[in-house]
Formats: C-alpha cells, sequence, structure tokens
C-alpha cells in the first residue's frame, strides 16, 4: 500500500467522477449479493444452514452446487463491499482535504489582497432559487439569490451538472460542507452540514445552474 505517497501527488487528481464510478461500483456488487442472495432464497437455505441430513447425508432437496456457490460468493462479495466503502471514504475524504486547504490558501490570499480579490472570484455555476425555513439551508444562513462559486469539492472549473451537488449531497450526509456563494458582490463562506429535517431532502433549498 502507497497511501500515505498519494497524499503528496496522485491524490490531488481525484475528481467528482473519480468517486461517482466508486458509488457505481458499489452499487452494481450490492445488486450481485442481492442476486446471490436470491439463490439461497429459493433453495430454502441462509447463509449457515447445514446442508447435510440427519444422518449426515447431502441434502437432496437443495442444490448443492449452486448453494455452496452462491454462498462463497457472497463472501467474497461481502469483501469487496467492505474494501469499496473504504475506497470511497478515503476519496470523499481526499477531495474534502483538498477543498478545505484551497480554501485555506483563498482566505490568506484574501487579507493579502484586499478588496481586488473580489474581482478574482470564479464565475459562478449555480444560484439558490428557494429555501425553506428551519432547513440546513436556512440555518446555515444561505439566502435567495446567493450565487454558488464551491459546492463541497465542487466548483466552478468541475461542475458539469447538478448531479455533482447531488453526489456531494449524498455522500456527505451528517458531514459539514464547505460552501462559497457570491452575495452582493461579495466573497461569503459558509458551513452547511446535509442532515435529515422534517422537510423533503437534506438541504431544504432549491439549486438552478446558471447558463454560461
Amino acid at each position: 500500500m502507497s497511501m500515505t505517497e498519494e497524499n503528496t501527488g496522485p491524490s490531488s487528481t481525484i475528481t467528482i467522477e473519480d468517486v461517482q464510478n466508486l458509488v457505481k461500483r458499489k452499487d452494481e456488487i450490492e445488486e450481485q449479493i442481492k442476486a446471490y442472495y436470491d439463490v439461497l432464497e429459493d433453495q430454502g437455505v441462509d447463509m449457515q444452514g447445514p446442508l447435510v441430513d440427519m444422518e449426515g447425508y447431502p441434502r437432496a432437496d437443495v442444490d448443492l452446487y449452486q448453494v455452496r456457490t452462491a454462498r462463497h460468493n457472497i463472501n467474497c462479495l461481502q469483501n469487496d463491499h467492505k474494501a469499496i466503502m473504504l475506497e470511497i471514504e478515503e476519496a470523499l475524504h481526499k477531495l474534502h482535504a483538498r477543498e478545505r486547504a484551497k480554501r485555506e490558501q483563498d482566505e490568506a490570499e484574501a487579507q493579502a489582497g484586499g478588496p481586488s480579490e473580489i474581482n478574482s472570484l470564479p464565475p459562478p455555476f449555480a444560484r439558490v432559487d428557494t429555501i425553506t425555513q428551519g432547513s440546513p439551508a436556512s440555518q446555515c444562513g444561505l439566502r435567495v439569490g446567493d450565487e454558488i462559486i464551491e459546492f463541497g469539492s465542487v466548483n466552478t472549473e468541475n461542475f458539469q451538472n447538478l448531479h455533482n451537488i447531488a453526489s456531494v449531497v449524498q455522500h456527505s450526509e451528517g458531514k459539514p460542507l464547505s460552501v462559497t456563494v457570491v452575495r452582493s458582490g461579495q466573497k461569503v463562506q459558509l458551513c452547511l452540514t446535509p442532515q435529515q429535517w422534517s422537510g423533503r431532502g437534506l438541504l431544504g433549498c432549491n439549486i438552478v445552474p446558471l447558463r454560461r
């Protein structure tokens, strides 16, 4: 394993698309596991049930080959599932760490550059259209009309569509996300934590893409 070496090099190349591909692989593994559990259910057995009768002979009421194959594949796939979940967690961690480092650098540059920094802001890629009172978005300080230039690891350069934001929200439930908006020509940084609340979704706001 060379994880420590990657922290200073290749880790910076991880993108939202990489995370989405990992999530897709995870979903495929889960579908395969379910398919093999369906095989066991059709045979009337589970993962631990005996495959011999009371006298120690192989059971005649089940397809032993199918059951053994399904059990073996489930065990292997569950190990793959654990591994892919760790990869997803690590990839998200690296994305957030890179975003945090960039934010700290931006703050340092803002302090050094003063008002001229506003003119160098990247163009926004989305706008907050509506916000529900009492929602996570409302509590973090987001306002209708805020124009988004960074949302977690999504920024002007890598934004493609709203699925990018949805993916970050889905995999960051309960975790604080840094959101940077332009409000009245000023850069405003907020901390938004996607979470369940009394309304729909994890944010409680509607975000629309900006045409560029």
